[in-house]
């Protein structure tokens, strides 16, 4: 199971929610279930954004 917390702690370098997605599209390769347990820390996240990580994972 993937959590979004565990990407974000693992991924200090990211700098905003378009690095985010590619980082969890990349993970959806090698992850089953993913769940979001936190909103992303970033200024430019969207409104839909967990509309938008549950499609970059699938």
């Amino acid at each position: 199971m993937l959590y979004l917390s565990e990407v974000l702690i693992q991924n200090p370098q990211l700098e905003n929610f378009e690095q985010l997605l590619e980082v969890v599209k990349e993970r959806s390769k090698t992850e089953m279930f993913f769940r979001i347990d936190v909103k992303p820390p970033y200024p430019d996240t969207p409104e839909n954004w967990e509309d938008r990580l549950e499609a970059s994972f699938t």
